[in-house]
């Protein structure tokens, strides 16, 4: 495979029962093959986007020392601001060439959750910025909704089985600038080759090219020619969750060459959890003699606690 496949979500959402079906397909496929699908008709709109990229832009774009008044260092960077080159890739000492901000749940009803979750830091300077991250968050919360009953089908689960598991749920929507580049990097890349902790993985859009994916050949291949599209890849714990029958893929964001070294780039995944007290045991489906359990079981934040460690955030 030398490109990730290009689906569209309204087969899903709105076609007849047979274009259903070829969706449920074709999703299930290739997340089986390379764990990565751009998708259109993923219903997020282009403007709540381009206000948040402003935003973004914006936040950025302040002192060092303003930024750092949101640092959440203590927190495990799960909220607010995380600075440039603290986080590294797994079994990497490198730290990525970015920084980012994250978005956290915004819980708006009584839920035994709510106080396990932090509050999410507001950005004074900019009044925008907290009420844009939070309308992308709940779109883009809606589209992986759409895309997880889509997976329950392919795993001949009911429709809904993910609903009730993300109600809440402890996702990120994580706004990432890599900066110009000014000195050789020597071997620190944008961001080193990874998989993604939570379930699936909303990218929307970015600003510039260097995403690659781990083809079962062992070639990055680059994501390219996604315009109007998503990309939706699988994450460790539906790889966890389905005993690997689905793929978590390797993956990175490369230097751009040298001459494009003074560009920037800004890119916003949303990072899909399930509530913290979801078990991830194996599916009893996903275990047979040729494929027998692989992991113990944990719960969701287990998990999420040991990477956290892994990649030097807690």
């Amino acid at each position: 495979m030398e490109a990730i496949p290009k689906l569209d979500l309204a087969q899903f959402t709105a076609g007849d029962a047979q274009q259903k079906a070829q969706f449920v397909s074709d999703l299930g496929q290739a997340y089986e093959e390379i764990g990565f699908v751009a998708i259109r008709n993923h219903g997020i709109p282009k403007d709540e986007l381009s206000r948040l990229y402003a935003s973004v832009s914006a936040f950025f774009d302040l002192p060092v020392d303003t930024k750092n008044q949101y640092d959440d260092s203590e927190g495990g960077g799960q909220r607010g601001y995380t600075g440039f080159g603290k986080e590294h890739a797994k079994g990497s000492n490198a730290g990525d060439l970015k920084e980012f901000w994250h978005f956290g749940q915004f819980v708006d009803a009584q839920d035994p959750q709510l106080p396990s979750y932090p509050a999410n830091k507001i950005v004074s300077e900019l009044p925008d910025f907290n009420e844009s991250g939070e309308r992308l968050y709940k779109a883009l919360e809606q589209t992986g909704r759409e895309m997880l009953r889509a997976i329950a089908l392919y795993l001949d689960l009911e429709e809904t089985y993910f609903d009730a598991r993300i109600f809440n749920g402890n996702s990120i929507l994580r706004a990432i600038h890599y900066p110009p580049i000014t000195a050789d990097p020597k071997d620190a890349i944008r961001a080193g080759e990874h998989e993604d902790i939570n379930l699936i993985t909303l990218l929307v859009g970015a600003s510039a090219d260097g995403l690659e994916v781990l083809n079962k050949k062992g070639q990055y291949i680059p994501v390219t020619e996604v315009e109007d599209h998503i990309v939706v890849n699988v994450g460790d714990m539906l790889q966890r969750l389905t005993n690997d029958r689905l793929k978590s893929t390797t993956h990175r964001v490369v230097n751009p060459p040298k001459e494009k070294w003074a560009e920037p780039r800004f890119s916003i995944p949303f990072f899909l959890h399930p509530r913290p007290e979801v078990s991830l045991a194996v599916l009893s489906s996903c275990i047979n003699e040729e494929n027998p359990k692989k992991y113990e079981d944990y719960t969701a934040n287990q998990f999420l606690m040991e990477r956290l460690r892994e990649i030097g955030l807690i």
